[in-house]
């Protein structure tokens, strides 16, 4: 509540938090505002409203004092204390001396359901303050800018050979490392993640040759290349892919192989650092993206004559209508380099997220968009176990598809905003 009264400050919204029915915590413990409060003109708020605050929760808790937070809020009420700077130092003492006194304020009841009501208005303070819309509003308030921090980085894969195959193609990697540190000031995270899912094709055995062939590769790529904590360069991540399909192209030219029995692979790949990621893919294994703000999105853009056609300006329809519109138009392995043009797009995670990286065997015939809302949007909630909930999936591809193999992996990034790093502009 320290940190959002500074952040609220500029924004003369400070009301918001001596509204008691205002406050939500959510599953993560972060705590959020149903809305904002403006403040009128009249009202002059201090530090001595907030110590008032928190004496009335205190009371209405019914849980015993330390004598130290009691001292803070009569220095609040005498305005002792004086500033935010003040007084979260006064309270980051009391927290390292008695460490009990966080784990007495974070309990949180797993039991409890959150009703609808209290999930649609949880919210975090980022959209809070975006959503800000208030018409008295000035034009010459700095903006409030507050960058993202990892909270939690999850992940699960599986593959399946499905119902008509007689062996997997298919194959996936996962490697992580996360750093995490608890205070009784807080929890911080450092997280790397990278997570490599490929389809493999070109006779009999070959593609499980070639799947496996590009993501060990590449694992031993980033192993060399990936060593401080920053994303790999858009031209480290190229060089990885060129050679990962080197790799198999060598194999393919030494055994003379030609035509469909030139082994090859798709690629769907993501890179987390943090809250940044980067997405690279070829062919026609997909990456969705799932958040609450903006709900399901398909981020990457199938390798396949049909899309080639459809960006050429031709109708969906009639770019479908060819026999040859789901022939992949570029993949890893076959051809030379000079071939791949992989497809690399760079952001920021600034919500909750879920990445789902799929072989065609789970995506094709809309099974992802069709689905999401039951199988997918639950496992935004960091109290959703993902291996179950990856399994799922793997059942439902085995029972509206199951004609090819079927993989996944899912990544769940939960975020909250870093009130340490804010800036005015």
């Amino acid at each position: 509540m320290a940190k959002l009264w500074e952040a609220l400050e500029p924004w003369h919204c400070r009301q918001s938090l001596l509204e008691s029915n205002n406050l939500r915590v959510d599953e993560d413990q972060a705590l959020g505002l149903v809305r904002l409060y403006p403040e009128t003109q009249e009202q002059q708020l201090t530090l001595q409203d907030l110590g008032r605050m928190w004496q009335m929760l205190f009371d209405q808790s019914q849980r015993t004092q330390f004598t130290t937070l009691g001292a803070v809020f009569r220095q609040m009420s005498t305005n002792e204390i004086d500033t935010v700077q003040k007084l979260r130092s006064q309270l980051e003492a009391i927290a390292h001396q008695q460490q009990s006194l966080t784990a007495a304020m974070t309990q949180y009841d797993d039991s409890a359901e959150e009703t609808p009501e209290d999930a649609a208005t949880t919210t975090a303070m980022k959209t809070a303050i975006q959503d800000l819309n208030s018409p008295n509003e000035s034009e010459d308030l700095p903006t409030v800018i507050l960058p993202m921090q990892l909270l939690s980085l999850d992940d699960a894969g599986c593959t399946d050979i499905g119902h008509q195959r007689e062996h997997n193609e298919d194959s996936f990697g996962i490697q992580t490392q996360i750093e995490k540190q608890e205070t009784p000031i807080g929890r911080s995270v450092k997280a790397r993640g990278l997570y490599i899912l490929c389809d493999g094709m070109g006779g009999h055995a070959a593609g499980e040759v070639a799947s496996a062939m590009a993501v060990e590769t590449l694992k031993r790529y980033f192993e060399d290349h990936w060593q401080d904590d920053q994303l790999p360069t858009e031209a480290t991540i190229r060089e990885a892919i060129r050679q990962a399909n080197q790799a198999i192209y060598d194999v393919n030219q030494k055994n003379a192989r030609s035509g469909s029995g030139r082994m090859g692979t798709t690629l769907a790949m993501i890179l987390i650092q943090n809250t940044d990621a980067a997405i690279a893919h070829v062919g026609d294994s997909r990456i969705y993206r799932l958040t609450r703000k903006r709900g399901l999105e398909q981020v990457t853009v199938d390798h396949e004559v049909g899309q080639r056609e459809i960006q050429r300006g031709v109708d969906p329809a009639i770019a479908y209508g060819r026999p040859d519109a789901y022939q992949l138009t570029q993949a890893i392995g076959p051809r030379g380099e000079q071939f791949i043009n992989p497809d690399l797009e760079f952001f920021e995670l600034n919500e909750d997220t879920l990445f789902v990286l799929c072989s065609d065997g789970l995506s094709d015939n809309d099974l992802i968009e069709t689905h999401w809302q039951t199988h997918l949007a639950p496992l935004l909630s960091s109290r959703a176990n993902l291996d179950q909930g990856i399994l799922q999936l793997i059942e439902l591809a085995n029972e509206h598809n199951g004609h090819d193999n079927i993989t996944a992996i899912l990544v769940r990034v939960k975020v909250r905003p870093n009130f340490e790093q804010q800036q005015l502009l």
